[in-house]
Formats: structure tokens, sequence, C-alpha cells
């Protein structure tokens, strides 16, 4: 019985056995987004166009949320953003 290969080990342009939901893909980013929740109107455009789902709106806390071990950086949400709440960084220019 063979063990089930992970994202890095299935050949260059091979389709996955599985959705991106058994797959942590978050480390495929180069950008990450960055949310200003002082300027998020929480219209949820951003959530609705994440093609990876990583965004959804926590009505506990009443804000939009990132799940960055699925965001693949794809800059969507950012470039979709009404408010311009989400900007694209590289990490490390975080600190």
């Amino acid at each position: 019985m063979s063990k089930e290969k992970n994202w890095k080990e299935i050949s260059l342009a091979a389709v996955p056995s599985k959705s991106s939901v058994s797959f942590l893909t978050g480390d495929w980013k180069t950008y990450m987004p960055n949310h200003a929740l002082e300027k998020c109107v929480k219209c949820l455009t951003c959530a609705i166009l994440c093609p990876e789902g990583a965004i959804r709106f926590n009505p506990e806390h009443g804000q939009v949320e990132f799940n960055f071990s699925f965001c693949k950086g794809c800059g969507i949400c950012a470039n979709e953003c009404p408010a311009k709440a989400i900007a694209m960084k590289i990490p490390e220019e975080e600190e």
C-alpha cells in the first residue's frame, strides 16, 4: 500500500486527487494579503471572489478573516476590494 502524496510530491502539472481543502496550500504564496480592519466596509467582495475560500466573515468578531493555510496570494481580494482595505505584501516587508 503506497502512501498518498502531498502537493509537493506530485509531478509538475499533475492534478491532485483531492480538493485544496485536503491540502494546506498556503505556503505556495509569495505575496500575502494585509487587511486594514479600519478601512474594511465588510462588503464581502473579497470572500465571494476568493478562488480558494480562504476568506470568510466571522459574525462573532464582526470582521473578515483570512485563512493563510489556504491563501495562495493571488491578489484577487486586493484588486477587487472597493475600499482598498487589502494590500498585497511580501511577508518579509512586514517586519
